[in-house]
């Protein structure tokens, strides 16, 4: 497997029965018995029952996965235990679902007695029989894919909230919508955005409890305000909002907490006018028992803080943990995890919520661990730390002190390159973890992906300045990306942690990084997928490879698993993308966005799987040589976050430029120019791309397929 390589290295231009309980896998079902599972009234009498208690009362069975995270706590242990870690061999395919679609999956299926809601790339939602994999019915927003890049991280979406008969889908553009969970019909929909100039997205899922819709936005490198906001589940109808960082001084604050904020910002930079960041882009998380909804925030905007606030700070409420009243929305605690974060080390990766044993006592938690390389054990009662260890080497810091703030490392925010370690992908991203309480082990997909860092020198907010990583569409990171090699290893693993004693207890090494989220069982299990194209069950308690099936793509979402009918399945949807997927891949297959579901005995053939279309390196486009240093600087301005390094990265959801016909490159205008790939989120480059500018580019493409070329 080609080893993933850091974004931006243009330094390259210089059996059949189950056993258990003798339940068999349905191998047909009549065509009556399919229409009276997946009537309208049959589905809206199912769904119309899940609310906060029922969404509780399942966690005594696991019979359901109502939520994203499968309870409240988001824990992703299921308790059934029908396949086991003794029977989890005679696994098989019972059905497979196309989601047609070719950018990333990342979403967990929500499933109900038998009927599943799934969503794919640009915010589509499948409802889906369970029973069968049969369509019951889709629904397409209508995202304008000429905006894709608005967003960092592709076109993705991390699943649905279901509450009282309707499906909530929070939609790429900013929408909330609301869906009849029986036919996909619209209920209502608005608009979450505070305003349209700057890039706002939404890639997260929307979290239901107690009548409320909670979703949060995502786009602080592009120069956007975090903040998280509570809708009416019946109505759409605003109920509370909660900043994550501070306004303009000059206005009145929101509330108190805002007022407290501002006070770790430097005025004189005037981080308001840039929003500041701290995008909640994923990781919200509802405790029932306290009535308190956590955050988690994102990287300041832009990463680099000795732009956005030049006399240092802390700069609340950034990568943190917040816990707000479940009510009002009113703060209640916060919990800094990075103070200042200069290295887009955001705090939005999944939270757990358990209630463990430390020096013999009961205490109610919070298990995190964010991109900065810490796993965190935190009272989520008060937001007190009560441990922080390193889960992956790291170099920004040494520990935590007493106070539960890092012990930073002087160079880490210095002003010449800085291999940062993790690097801005993280040790961990949004990619669940789960907690199984019978082994105490929390199960993490790890990681590193290498990243220099070099502060820019001269920077100006949505510049379109050649060399600023990703500025012709809209980025503001305040350094430049490789502009030194890095020199940290790459890799990818699983890891079992123990959440108590802060160590590792074993771990399984992947070819490398962005591999898939977990789910772990009361049958001493462990589910993951894998960017190499795998899906894997291992023992729980070991870590040994009890399973394995190939998926014919990378695996980014995490699985599901639930009781229908008496038998137990797992399902899992793949599709390659995401942060790293969009430019890298690490199989030459290559299949649509796919849910497939697995169960004791059963028998169902894979779908076929094709060969990643690629041309050879690029050869035959005529170039000035001249022109390759300026070309390289406007490629990374414009190109490079989506295709890569030319003929160095191999291409993932969006192609390699190094590997394509060489029509294109030469015709490379008509491309760029209100090209016909607009519906497939290629930008139009119409005004912020000079015919001059595109020369430029296709020199650099072309030279440094030249130059990478074996002699």
């Amino acid at each position: 497997m080609k080893r993933f390589l850091p974004i931006c290295a243009v330094r390259v231009v210089a059996p059949a029965v189950a056993i258990l309980l003798n339940f068999a896998v349905p191998s047909s079902r009549s065509v009556a018995a399919e229409l009276a599972t997946t009537s309208p009234d049959r589905i809206r009498s199912v769904t119309s029952a899940i609310d906060s208690t029922t969404i509780k009362a399942n966690t005594a069975t696991s019979r359901d996965w109502p939520t994203v995270g499968l309870d409240y706590a988001e824990t992703r242990y299921s308790k059934l235990r029908q396949i086991t870690s003794d029977n989890v061999g005679d696994l098989g395919l019972v059905w497979s679902y196309s989601l047609d679609s070719d950018r990333g999956v990342e979403a967990t299926p929500v499933v109900v007695d038998g009927i599943m809601y799934q969503t794919a790339s640009w915010s589509v939602v499948h409802a889906i029989d369970a029973r069968t994999g049969k369509k019951i019915w889709t629904f397409d927003p209508g995202v304008n894919r000429g905006e894709g890049y608005r967003g960092c991280c592709d076109a993705v979406n991390r699943g649905v909230a279901l509450y009282q008969g309707k499906v909530f889908v929070a939609v790429y553009d900013g929408r909330l919508i609301a869906l009849d969970a029986a036919t996909g019909a619209k209920l209502w929909e608005t608009d979450t955005l505070i305003d349209h100039d700057h890039s706002y997205t939404i890639t997260g899922a929307p979290r239901a409890f107690n009548g409320e819709v909670v979703i949060g936005q995502g786009g602080a490198e592009f120069g956007a305000r975090g903040y998280v906001t509570a809708y009416d589940a019946d109505t759409g109808r605003q109920l509370w909002r909660w900043f994550t960082v501070p306004g303009d001084p000059s206005k009145p604050f929101e509330d108190a907490s805002m007022e407290a904020a501002a006070k770790t910002w430097d005025p004189s930079g005037k981080y308001w006018i840039n929003g500041g960041g701290g995008t909640p882009w994923d990781a919200i998380i509802f405790d029932p028992d306290l009535n308190m909804v956590y955050i988690g925030t994102g990287n300041g905007g832009p990463w680099n803080r000795k732009l956005r606030s030049p006399a240092g700070g802390d700069n609340l409420y950034l990568a943190s943990i917040v816990a707000l009243n479940g009510d009002t929305g009113k703060y209640i605690w916060h919990y800094q995890e990075t103070p200042g974060d200069s290295w887009d080390y955001t705090s939005t990766q999944p939270m757990i919520l358990a209630d463990i044993a430390i020096e013999g006592s009961p205490r109610k938690v919070i298990l995190h661990a964010p991109k900065n390389g810490f796993f965190f054990v935190i009272d989520r009662t008060n937001g007190k730390l009560i441990s922080a260890k390193n889960f992956v080497d790291v170099n920004w810091a040494t520990g935590y002190d007493a106070n539960g703030r890092p012990i930073e490392v002087p160079a880490a925010r210095g002003d010449t390159p800085f291999d940062s370690v993790p690097g801005p992908v993280g040790a961990h991203n949004w990619q669940p973890m789960s907690f199984n309480p019978q082994t105490g082990l929390v199960y993490l997909p790890a990681q590193n992906v290498p990243f220099n860092l070099t502060p820019e020198k001269a920077f100006k907010h949505n510049a379109a300045t050649p060399g600023k990583f990703g500025g012709t569409t809209g980025w503001n990171l305040g350094f430049v990306l490789n502009g030194t090699t890095p020199e940290a290893p790459s890799f990818g693993r699983l890891l079992a942690w123990d959440p108590v004693r802060q160590k590792e207890a074993w771990r399984v090494e992947y070819p490398g990084p962005w591999n898939g989220g977990t789910l772990t069982t009361a049958g001493n299990l462990v589910f993951e997928g894998t960017a190499d194209g795998r899906f894997f069950a291992y023992d729980a308690t070991s870590g040994k490879k009890l399973w394995e099936t190939a998926t014919g793509t990378g695996v980014l979402a995490a699985p599901a698993t639930y009781m229908v009918d008496g038998v137990q399945y797992v399902s899992v949807a793949v599709g390659w993308g995401g942060t790293l997927g969009i430019y890298e891949r690490a199989t030459e297959q290559q299949a649509p966005g796919t849910v497939y579901t697995f169960a004791l005995g059963g028998k169902a053939a894979l779908p076929e799987f094709a060969k990643y279309q690629t041309e050879d390196l690029l050869q035959g486009v005529k170039y000035d040589p001249k022109d390759i240093p300026e070309g390289a600087a406007i490629y990374v301005a414009a190109c490079a976050s989506c295709h890569g390094v030319p003929g160095v990265h191999n291409g993932g959801a969006i192609r390699n430029l190094g590997y394509v016909p060489a029509s294109e490159i030469t015709n490379l205008k008509k491309f760029v120019f209100a090209g016909p790939f607009r519906d497939k989120g290629m930008p139009d480059f119409t005004g912020k791309l000079t015919d001059t500018d595109i020369a430029k580019i296709q020199a650099f493409i072309q030279g440094t397929a030249d130059q990478i070329r074996p002699r």
